[in-house]
């Protein structure tokens, strides 16, 4: 792959993360909403998008092609099962007051992508890069100490949103037409909540706020992911994880400066373990004698 693909690949990655650093302030503004409806029309109105923008751009019969893939297509209804199980877990957690934790999930993330990657990609790791992942297991380490175990938001989080990148890493689809292919198949059954909320739901009984924020989570949803998936096709899965931190940074931010919730020594020794374990993982290689 050329360096200039990896840097589009890097700078899709980059767009993305900062997009979901600050979706805590956009699920806080609809906590009255239950969770789920908030799922259901994330999930209903992005296949709707994603779709004209397949057939607005000609690749219609690449989707068509997806679905007659039986491989392909099996590896996209599990990175669907994955990042819907992401979503509503966050969503949630958001809405409960636990958008700390939510942050801290994503922290763990990395973690789990270099495992994924090294264990089933076979990515090397050398011993820098090894000692910089040693620090942030620290990290995880103290924070489960200091709160009694893990909050099991973190695990869910780090995990379903793990699998889904390196499924969408593994199947060979482009990303637009492979978060349609996603969307569409988790669209009957949220099409079909909706219609069986009373009275329309949030959508028709909300004020104008609310419906306007439930109808734009489809773009706020697409946006990002395809950026994502754009850059999961072009990057190592380990240096994708490792630049996840961004977001999670931002949604510490985000929770305790403007959603109020609480930082306890713990995070601080926790935050300073990934840290510096990140600065570690990024400082430049030394180049051999006589390279």
């Amino acid at each position: 792959m050329h360096d200039a693909d990896r840097r589009q690949g890097a700078l899709a990655a980059l767009a993305a993360y900062l997009c979901w650093g600050v979706f805590g302030l956009f699920f806080h503004a609809l906590a009255a909403v239950p969770a789920v409806e908030i799922l259901a029309h994330r999930i209903t109105w992005s296949a709707v998008l994603t779709t004209a923008l397949v057939l607005g751009l000609g690749k219609g019969p690449d989707l068509l092609a997806v679905f007659a893939d039986r491989r392909r297509l099996a590896g996209l209804a599990g990175s669907a099962v994955c990042i819907t199980i992401n979503w509503g877990v966050y969503i949630w957690s958001v809405g409960h007051g636990h958008a700390l934790d939510a942050s801290i999930g994503y922290y763990v993330l990395p973690l789990v992508a270099v495992a994924l990657g090294a264990l089933l990609l076979k990515e090397r790791l050398g011993r820098r890069q090894l000692a910089a992942i040693g620090l942030v297991l620290l990290g995880v380490l103290v924070l489960a100490t200091g709160l009694s175990g893990v909050p099991w938001i973190v695990l869910v989080l780090a995990f379903s949103f793990g699998g889904y990148g390196l499924l969408r890493k593994l199947v060979p689809v482009e990303a637009l037409t492979g978060l349609c292919v996603e969307t569409l198949l988790l669209a009957v059954p949220a099409a079909l909540y909706l219609l069986t909320r009373p009275s329309g739901g949030a959508l028709m009984q909300g004020d104008l706020f609310t419906t306007l924020m439930l109808l734009v989570s489809g773009p706020v949803t697409t946006v990002p992911l395809v950026l994502f998936a754009y850059g999961a096709r072009r990057l190592q899965l380990s240096t994708l994880g490792l630049m996840q931190y961004l977001n999670p940074t931002i949604q510490m931010a985000v929770a305790v400066g403007l959603l109020g919730e609480h930082f306890t020594r713990t995070h601080a020794v926790t935050f300073l373990c990934i840290w510096g374990g990140l600065m570690l993982y990024s400082l430049p290689q030394r180049r051999r004698a006589g390279s």
